[in-house]
């Protein structure tokens, strides 16, 4: 990364940074708008169709491991411009590789596989590139940062809903060019922003070898497991809670339950990123983990349908704060873990994104397709979330009192 630079030029980093998050969050959530249209269009089934995000996140965890190894070969300048690169040509693929193949599945396959390595790297990058950016309060700025894919989230599904509703759903190919257009602006950006190194000069990054014989390290990884799960587990299935378990129109439930997630987690992650310097971290995390596991109870267990929603609403605020203060408790408890580090936690909050829903909807076909039994049974991650939490607290403290014995 780049050695010198005025710091106030950084902002302009951090102001492209949020933007890649706003770029993954359109290779997450465009898609699935189109789910129908895709079966209507080129007769492929809902089953096949649903596949395209399975492998759409099983590419992005291969990718978050094979980062490792060349990131720092190829510097995070070049990295950044290639995840850009390979997003935007995803999304135009969408337009053309589809009509390409006698089986139209195969195209949208190939365009997942291409967006995908952009969103696997975008994962990986984005978050060591604001740690790295001389900021007052870093906690701060990577909770800010993690707000825009929440509000990317959202302008996704109002704009697109927005252009279907005006030229109709037909057009999708245009929309699906138009959004290309953010990544390749982006891309643009980075080959001019100044970079600044996330380690000092003569320092090394830790090794795979030894970020896995350290004890906090695990720890954290839990953590990141838990934030993940413990926000998809609820954001993933608050369509169909709407709907089945709490009996309203699928419509109305898309607003209320999805939405309203979305935009209270990114409420509470623009909350500390405003006000982070004034607040203890550890102390924003047990509230919002002890609020997540209020919110799940409120799903599973109580009667009254609109009180259900509330809690799904309430889940999105309470886990805001969940993936960004984990990357932050990272970078403060292990400040040379460089990108092997990132890259790993990011591996291990998707595998929590993947591994939430999964849980609730194989608890709730094991107890006859109770949604709110399975919400129950999730409770699991915000209370491990909670005894890491405290467990790194420990290890660190420990970890200083030997420094002071030697």
């Amino acid at each position: 990364m780049d050695a010198v630079a005025n710091k106030n030029e950084y902002n302009k980093t951090i102001i492209s940074c949020f933007v890649g998050y706003v770029v993954q969050a359109i290779i997450n959530n465009f898609i699935p708008l189109l789910f129908l249209t895709f079966q209507s269009s080129y007769g492929i089934s809902l089953e096949k169709i649903t596949l395209l995000v399975t492998f759409n996140f099983g590419a992005q965890l291969l990718v978050d491991i094979l980062a490792i190894g060349f990131v720092d070969k190829i510097g995070y300048r070049a990295s950044m411009i290639m995840a850009h690169v390979f997003a935007a040509a995803g999304l135009l693929s969408l337009t053309v590789l589809p009509d390409l193949f006698k089986d139209a599945f195969v195209g949208l396959l190939l365009s997942v596989l291409i967006y995908a390595v952009g969103g696997g790297l975008l994962e990986v990058l984005v978050s060591p590139v604001v740690e790295a950016c001389p900021t007052d309060n870093k906690e701060k700025a990577m909770s800010l940062l993690h707000s825009f894919y929440c509000w990317g989230h959202v302008g996704v599904v109002l704009l697109s809903t927005a252009f279907f509703f005006v030229f109709g759903i037909s057009n999708w190919k245009i929309l699906a060019a138009v959004w290309a257009v953010v990544p390749l602006l982006n891309a643009v950006s980075f080959s001019r922003v100044p970079m600044a190194q996330l380690l000092e000069d003569g320092d090394k990054g830790l090794t795979v070898k030894e970020l896995a014989t350290n004890k906090i390290f695990w720890v954290l990884m839990l953590m990141m497991l838990c934030a993940g799960a413990s926000e998809q587990a609820v954001s993933q299935w608050a369509s169909a809670l709407a709907e089945k378990g709490f009996g309203i129109s699928k419509t109305v439930g898309d607003l209320v339950g999805p939405m309203a997630f979305a935009i209270l987690m990114g409420s509470s992650r623009a909350y500390y990123g405003k006000f982070g310097d004034k607040i203890n971290l550890d102390k924003f995390m047990i509230c919002s983990s002890l609020l997540c596991i209020v919110s799940y109870l409120l799903i599973s267990l109580c009667p009254v349908p609109a009180l259900g929603l509330v809690g799904c609403a309430v889940c999105g605020l309470s886990v805001g704060i969940m993936w960004p203060g984990t990357f932050s408790k990272a970078s403060a408890s292990l400040p040379r873990g460089g990108t092997a580090m990132f890259a790993f936690l990011a591996l291990a909050g998707d595998m929590g994104c993947s591994s939430g829903p999964t849980f609730v909807g194989f608890v709730s076909g094991a107890l006859e397709d109770n949604l709110k039994l399975g919400v129950l049974a999730a409770v699991i991650f915000p209370a491990l979330l909670l005894v890491g939490i405290q467990s790194v607290k420990t290890l660190r403290k420990s970890e200083k009192d030997s420094c002071i014995i030697e």
